[in-house]
């Protein structure tokens, strides 16, 4: 049986399609016990419409696997959960989410959802990040922000408004849908959410909301102490004033303690009531000090989509902020408090190739199933090595100056310059592109993504020294890695370990429960460094270079056929 250490922290990683529990010692981030649950009715598809670019999760999936997925840590050490050695020295966890996802709630700060009224409404669901049924609304939303004749509130968020982001979503609802509109009172992101509801605060007035959320999507900067004012809003939807109203003018750092667990989670979970919940946060800027963030190194938080970190000094006092254009957001303590968070990324990179791997799918779960009855069994392993083998052959290409080059915009373009209704392109095709062809080609149009956004950043003033690769697709795709090294003429480090934004949730816990004075201290002890380093092929930086000028050259040729 493990020897229980002196004190123990509990990160709690909630992605696009399940929830990841790490338990660490607090001293030298040994991973004590995991766990991953699978949200049941997201797995079913439920209230989702890919052909309209509607995702939507029902907040009983995250309760309901957060439970599962802590008591499964738990029992991985002993048969008993109740018993275990561990769960007594747990001193604190924190939250991370994906993000902008919110939802829709009443006076009690109790999503929608979860009433009978309307629990299998998806508009009373949590929003997904990738969810793009607002393209209109956050084009109403720039429309407003820059020509209403005030201060242009996107401008701490790269100049652009997103319809990936918290009021997009939230005024495309409450137009689409007159029941939910008529009962909301507030909206609260996921990673807000869940951390209230586990210590027991309902009243949204007394939600201590995330400086992350608030900051890269919610408008909320100290400049106009808080989030834009009534007149801005009104000019949108007088709905949208209120709600702005119940969100009140604070926000915290995640490094805050935002209670400790009640009575009842603590008996669900089978931890201590003194466990301390720190204040939540979106995954990829608690996944970036997982992943080892600090000034001069850009965190890649490569999976589903990518989300790109990096800090940087605040200004000193009299000078003002540099603002950088077309990125996601800049926002002090965003990531580590006493920093300014600078975020980017693209809203595609393992969801490109899984698009990839479905399309070939269809004529086996069509076709050859019907001529030789593959079970399902079959199917699955068919499917799971796929993009593996896939992979090997694309290994084997070597890129040349006439090798087709694709544009990853396959479920529009985060950055540079959010726009989500730009659409994916494949040019330099032949009747000699095989599937190998293809697949290189999809690996390098999201390495090709990358490098933009690596440029915006310096375009800007942001100085990149250090890339670090975090994230499931980084730890497996070991061919992508190497071709992001190609493209970019970086090396390209992949962190030790698949749990960095647990690791780097566990690191706030351990601050907020006072076992470290910083969080670099934390960090330095808990995180799980490299496991492997990608160093550019000089003889394919070259060819890459001449590539990505096509790449760049396309996509102004679909951007402006989409204008």
């Amino acid at each position: 049986m493990l020897k229980p250490a002196e004190h123990y922290v509990l990160g709690a990683d909630f992605g696009s399609d399940s929830v990841r529990v790490v338990i660490l010692d607090a001293a030298n981030g040994t991973i004590a016990a995991s766990c991953v649950e699978y949200y049941p009715r997201w797995k079913k598809g439920l209230y989702c419409d890919p052909r309209a670019n509607q995702f939507r999760q029902h907040p009983l999936d995250y309760t309901e696997s957060l439970t599962q997925a802590v008591k499964g840590a738990l029992a991985s050490v002993t048969n008993n959960p109740a018993s275990s050695p561990i769960a007594p020295s747990i001193r604190a966890l924190c939250i991370d989410t994906t993000g902008s996802t919110p939802v829709l709630a009443d006076r009690h700060g109790v999503p929608l959802a979860l009433s009978p009224e309307f629990t299998e409404d998806s508009d009373a669901m949590f929003i997904l990040w990738k969810d793009h049924t607002a393209v209109a609304e956050a084009d109403e939303i720039n429309a407003v922000s820059k020509g209403w004749g005030g201060t242009d509130f996107t401008k701490y968020m790269g100049g652009v408004y997103s319809s990936e982001w918290f009021w997009a979503k939230v005024l495309h609802v409450i137009r689409a849908n007159s029941r939910v509109r008529a009962c909301t009172y507030t909206a609260i992101e996921h990673c807000d959410w869940i951390t209230a509801h586990l210590t027991g605060t309902g009243a949204p007035e007394h939600i201590k909301r995330s400086r992350c959320a608030a900051g890269h999507k919610i408008m909320w900067h100290k400049e106009w102490g808080g989030y834009p004012p009534r007149e801005f809003f009104d000019r949108l939807d007088p709905k949208l004033s209120d709600i702005r109203d119940s969100l009140g003018s604070e926000t915290w750092t995640t490094e805050t303690p935002a209670g400790t667990l009640t009575a009842e989670w603590a008996e669900r979970l089978g931890l201590p009531k003194e466990t301390i919940v720190c204040v939540g946060a979106y995954d990829a800027h608690i996944g970036a000090v997982g992943g080892d963030a600090a000034p001069g190194t850009l965190v890649k938080s490569i999976g589903t989509s990518t989300c790109d970190v990096i800090i940087g000094e605040k200004p000193q006092t009299g000078s003002s902020e540099n603002l950088v254009g077309g990125i996601c957001g800049q926002v002090d303590g965003s990531v580590v408090a006493g920093w300014i968070g600078y975020e980017a990324g693209q809203s595609a990179y393992g969801d490109y190739y899984a698009w990839f791997r479905n399309l070939l799918m269809w004529p086996i779960k069509h076709t050859v199933q019907k001529a030789v009855a593959l079970n399902d069994e079959v199917l699955a392993v068919i499917e799971k090595n796929l993009l593996r083998d896939l992979e090997t052959a694309a290994e084997k290409i070597e890129p040349s100056a006439s090798s087709p080059v694709a544009l990853d915009w396959i479920n529009g373009r985060r950055t540079p310059w959010a726009n989500q209704k730009l659409q994916a392109a494949i040019e330099g095709l032949t009747l000699g592109t095989d599937a190998p062809t293809l697949m290189r080609s999809l690996l390098e149009s999201t390495a090709f993504g990358a490098r933009a956004i690596i440029e915006a950043f310096e375009k800007g003033g942001i100085t990149i020294e250090r890339i670090m690769a975090i994230g499931g697709v980084a730890r497996k795709s070991i061919v992508g890695m190497q071709i992001l090294a190609d493209v970019t003429g970086r090396e390209i480090q992949v962190t030790a370990g698949d749990q960095s934004c647990a690791i780097g949730a566990a690191v706030f816990a351990a601050t907020a429960a006072g076992l470290y004075p910083d969080i670099f201290t934390a960090q330095k002890a808990l995180s799980a460094g490299v496991e492997r380093v990608h160093t550019p092929n000089p003889a394919r930086v070259r060819i890459y270079n001449e590539l990505y000028q096509r790449y760049t050259s396309l996509g102004s040729y679909i951007e402006g056929e989409t204008k």
